[in-house]
Order: C-alpha cells, then sequence, then structure tokens
C-alpha cells in the first residue's frame, strides 16, 4: 500500500528572551527550520506582541538582516533570501533580533531543539509576561511607566495611567496566541 501522508518536516524550538528585562519575558516557539527570516520575524512580532510597526534586524555573527529600507545605515543582506536554518543550523546557535530602532526592543534567540516534526506550524509553545507597549521609550521609559502606574500617589502629568489603560505585565495568554498564529498561518 502506498502511503499518501507528508513526511515529517524540520522544525525547530526557539527560546526567545526581551534582553535586559527583569522579570524576563520570553517566549518559546515551534517554527518550520526552514524559514525565511522574514516569516520568523512576522512570528515573532505575533508571539512577542509587538505590532509590526518599527523596523527591525536580525543580527547573526556580523551579518544583518532586514527587509530593504533606505533608512538603514548599512547595508543589510535581505531577510526574505535567507532561512533561519541556514544562518542557525544547529541547537545552541545564537540570534539577535531588534526591533524599533528608537525604543531598541533588543530579542535573544536560541535554538534549543531541531527534529522531524509532523507539524512544524507555527505555534507558541510557552512564555511569560507581556511585552511592553510599543512606543513607551524602551526597557527605561517602560519601567519608569509601570513604576508610575503602580504608585497612584505619584503626580502623572503625560497622563501616563490612562495611556497603558487596563495594561497588565503579568499577563500572557497563551492560547491567545496561538489563535492569532493559526490566522497568520491561513493567510500565508
Amino acid at each position: 500500500m502506498i502511503s499518501h501522508a507528508h513526511p515529517p518536516r524540520i522544525a525547530c524550538r526557539l527560546h526567545v528572551a526581551l534582553a535586559g528585562s527583569r522579570p524576563l519575558i520570553w517566549r518559546r516557539v515551534q517554527v518550520p527550520h526552514d524559514c525565511t527570516l522574514k516569516r520568523l520575524h512576522q512570528i515573532l512580532q505575533i508571539v512577542m506582541g509587538w505590532t509590526n510597526s518599527h523596523l527591525h534586524q536580525f543580527i547573526v555573527g556580523g551579518d544583518h538582516y532586514a527587509e530593504p529600507h533606505p533608512e538603514y545605515e548599512r547595508p543589510m543582506l535581505d531577510h526574505a533570501r535567507h532561512r533561519l536554518d541556514r544562518v542557525a543550523p544547529r541547537c545552541g546557535d545564537r540570534i539577535r533580533y531588534v526591533y524599533d530602532f528608537g525604543d531598541g526592543w533588543k530579542h535573544d534567540i536560541e535554538v534549543e531543539w531541531i527534529g522531524a516534526s509532523p507539524d512544524p506550524v507555527p505555534s507558541c509553545l510557552a512564555g511569560e509576561r507581556a511585552c511592553p507597549p510599543e512606543d513607551c521609550g524602551g526597557l527605561p521609559g517602560f519601567y519608569e511607566k509601570l513604576q508610575l502606574a503602580a504608585d497612584p500617589s505619584l503626580p502623572d502629568p503625560d497622563h501616563i495611567r490612562a495611556w497603558l489603560g487596563p495594561y497588565d505585565p503579568e499577563a500572557f495568554d497563551l492560547a491567545a496566541v496561538n489563535r492569532r498564529l493559526g490566522r497568520f498561518q491561513r493567510r500565508a
């Protein structure tokens, strides 16, 4: 009997941590190992909770990968033309992902596992804490705003509490992240 089942694809598990965050804001993600860095960027935006409103880059060794853009100060390799399995082929390989050069959100990515998976569809396996709000001034601005929001006795000249809204820095909804990944996968 001939089987028409697709052979398992190679997937990898990545640990993604927002560098410098204390307590650590992190995600564990499974992605196809042969995905492009452009696709990985799109996945990271979803799992971290960013809005894809700013420039970004991947740094591997001395190489910088991003979507070509005239605002970059240095030459960038096109992230749509480079795959994860080529820039990080082994367990233990590390990548730096930088999002929003103004706020400077740096993410440390480590390849934790590579192997055959019958379903390498992007999925978030675990994580902790909410991603900071966009345009809050990087980690220093984020922590300052959290401190202000936590102490109602402090003056709030810029209406930071209203700007933050019902933000909960400890919240992380794994099911909601995976629903967004599912919608992204269906569109792709």
